[in-house]
């Protein structure tokens, strides 16, 4: 369980991901249909859906606001992903620790 939790941790999933599988299919809704709903456009949730684009708190609140999934979850899940997608791009920061100079 804790192999599998480590795995996860790495490599969460993109709310895009999420909202497409856990809300869209499972209401069977057309991403054009919940654009509609969502007062977006089609190609604005597209590219949230496709995982070409982030959650916004914005779009968070939509969500919140049509289909009562917590605008707190949704960006807690963006900002995992964000971090674990830093992470994997840390060797290619190059960037010292700070040292005052006394």
């Amino acid at each position: 369980m804790t192999e599998a939790l480590g795995i996860r941790m790495k490599s969460p999933a993109h709310p895009g991901d999420f909202l497409k599988h856990e809300v869209l299919e499972e209401l069977e809704l057309s991403v054009t249909d919940a654009a509609r709903a969502l007062g977006v456009t089609r190609p604005a949730l597209s590219a949230l859906l496709n995982e070409r684009a982030s959650l916004s708190p914005e779009m968070a609140l939509r969500f919140e606001k049509a289909f009562g999934i917590s605008m707190d979850t949704l960006m807690r899940m963006q900002n995992s992903f964000d971090i674990a997608q830093a992470r994997r791009r840390e060797k290619d920061i190059d960037v010292l620790p700070y040292r005052t100079r006394f």
